[in-house]
């Protein structure tokens, strides 16, 4: 039984991947320190699995707490590395926490790494790195723009990083590159657990549509795009988690030729955010009430994926539409409310 860490994994793209690793017979331990999730997490993953991982509950940011914690685990084929700062909104608001704890935590895993070169490595990164593209759908070639923000700027730097400790120490590793990964698992029992006011699109519908907040604010009606609205290729988070699940059988297996690849994962179609609030209000037959605001900083036009080099190097594929997405993060909703 190989031994893999997940870190944020009881946020809400790692939550989903446990599931999946511990489906497949890895065993996993869990690193979460609770920034942008609940302890409660842990009971939604054991109800789905009927296994119950081991948590650890440190910052690894904290250098000496990182190593404490890596020092007293089992022998591990690989680190999925999901704890970061993540809302561009915010990261423009807080750049310094957001410097401090993604590339913190990012560099004292490596560490681990460096000495262990065998434990393959799996990052978060997201298209943000390419800021607006000059042409869509985007591929993993497209050139990496100067960041629109300090989170963008984060997973930048970071595969940056990835690639300079890769070369100089020997490990290999998978950027995995995310569009707008959105839903909640189908049992409605893990979903994403935004704390205070979302900064997401979709836990921000599902909680007006809840009557949790009031009308929902679309940024920017001005956009030069087929409503007006910003276009994102949105994902559903189980798809998300299945692709790491096939990127880390990937460098287990031995097979690509770089020691850091990069894949897109997004469905390759991009939606407008009136389109998302369309098909939400298709998927549960509920009005939302929304009101346009001014535009974002941080945000840009439109951006979604080139999967092909995904389907040809991982043998992965988004399978769940837009419409069963919505349906099961209102289900979650629905679930929180019930607690």
């Amino acid at each position: 039984m190989k031994s893999v860490l997940v870190t944020g994994g009881l946020g809400f793209i790692g939550s989903h991947t446990v599931v999946e690793l511990l489906a497949r017979g890895y065993r996993v331990v869990i690193v979460d320190n609770l920034a942008n999730t609940r302890a409660e997490v842990l009971d939604g993953i054991a109800s789905i699995s009927g296994q119950r991982p081991t948590w650890a509950n440190i910052d690894l940011a904290d250098p000496v707490a990182c190593r404490a914690l890596l020092a007293g685990l089992p022998e591990l084929a690989g680190i999925i590395h999901f704890a970061a700062h993540k809302a561009v909104g915010e990261s423009v608001q807080k750049p310094l926490a957001y410097y401090r704890n993604n590339f913190g935590s990012l560099v004292n895993l490596l560490d681990y790494t460096a000495e262990r070169p065998q434990c393959r490595f799996i990052f978060s990164s997201s298209c943000t790195v390419y800021g607006q593209a000059d042409s869509l759908p985007i591929r993993e070639d497209a050139p990496v723009k100067p960041a629109e923000s300090p989170y963008g700027n984060t997973k930048q730097v970071g595969e940056e990083i990835l690639r300079d400790g890769a070369r100089a120490h020997g490990f290999r590793a998978i950027a995995l590159r995310y569009f707008n990964p959105i839903g909640a698992h189908p049992t409605a029992r893990i979903g994403e657990l935004p704390l205070g006011v979302p900064q997401n699109l979709v836990p921000f519908i599902t909680q007006s549509a809840a009557g949790l907040r009031g009308a929902l604010k679309v940024f920017g009606n001005d956009y030069p795009t087929r409503d007006g609205t910003c276009i994102r290729d949105y994902i559903h988070v189980v798809d998300v988690a299945l692709a790491h699940i096939y990127a880390l059988e990937r460098l287990l297996a031995g097979k690509g030729s770089d020691p850091v690849e990069v894949f897109n994962l997004g469905t390759g179609t991009g939606s407008t955010v009136l389109e998302v609030i369309a098909a939400f209000e298709r998927a549960t037959g509920r009005k939302l009430q929304y009101e346009f605001a001014p535009r974002r900083a941080g945000d840009v036009v439109a951006a979604y994926a080139d999967t092909g080099k995904a389907a040809a190097g991982l043998g992965w594929r988004a399978e769940l539409p837009l419409e069963r997405s919505m349906a099961d993060a209102w289900r979650w909703q629905q679930a929180l409310a019930g607690k």
